[in-house]
């Protein structure tokens, strides 16, 4: 294991001096990367699953409960899912200006809030999908998220009555394969990956960065420690967003 920093002023020199020297970078984040947006996170003593609700939130975001009680599953979706009025950060701000440059050749993301592109990055593999597609399940007709959001129960489409599904991926559901390749391909030929904002141990992502990275520099910046951090050269214990200040 490398160095551990807790102080964000000297975790965002260092990662700077990093990403300087580097070739290729890659971020692969996770929901940590936007709780200073506003959206919470899912494993934090505030996150979803801290929180009571009817049934688990693992079940209230799975395909079984989209199947079997849909009206449960939106009522969630709307309150707790869709975050429509939040804002890049930034941590997003600053992957997309390192992309502009050219250092920055992907983001890895398991959010499906959109906030990446949202601040400007444009190559960027959503291994869960977005809230800001969707699409009705019989004729194919698309709808934003703000339709989705408007909606009282189960959202139907206007043209043919089918139902309207969120394109993110539930629990029980398989990532899209082009996904997966590209994601796969931009760990493998990247010297740098940046880890930052998630607990990786959600799978089959959490899978991809032990099976694909060969790079020579690992960072993690997360406040929780990760099955990864043995492996890093720099642990960034602090605030994503101000470890990107830089």
């Amino acid at each position: 294991m490398g160095k551990t920093i807790i102080d964000a002023t000297q975790a965002a020199a260092e990662l700077k001096a990093l990403i300087d020297d580097a070739q290729s970078v890659v971020f692969f984040g996770g929901a940590g990367v936007s709780t200073a947006s506003g959206i919470p996170d899912f494993r934090s003593p505030t996150g979803l699953y801290s929180q009571k609700f009817k049934w688990p939130p693992e079940y209230m975001l799975s395909h079984s409960c989209y199947v079997d009680h849909p009206e449960d599953f939106f009522d969630f979706y709307r309150d707790r899912v869709l975050a429509l009025d939040a804002k890049p950060n930034q941590a997003h701000l600053k992957l997309a200006e390192l992309e502009a440059q050219g250092k920055l050749t992907a983001v890895i993301t398991q959010n499906i809030d959109g906030l990446h592109q949202a601040a400007g990055s444009q190559n960027v593999f959503e291994l869960h999908g977005s809230v800001l597609r969707n699409y009705c399940e019989k004729c194919g007709t698309s709808y934003t998220a703000q339709w989705v959001r408007d909606t009282k129960g189960v959202p139907t489409c206007e043209k043919c009555g089918g139902r309207v599904k969120p394109d993110v991926v539930l629990y029980e559901e398989g990532l899209d394969n082009d996904v997966l390749t590209g994601a796969a391909m931009a760990l493998a030929t990247c010297d740098l990956l940046i880890i930052g904002g998630t607990s990786l141990v959600v799978y089959p992502a959490a899978a991809l960065v032990p099976q694909f990275f060969r790079g020579s520099t690992l960072v993690i910046c997360n406040l929780e420690p990760t099955p990864q951090d043995a492996s890093a050269d720099l642990i960034c214990a602090c605030d994503i967003a101000k470890a990107f200040d830089f």
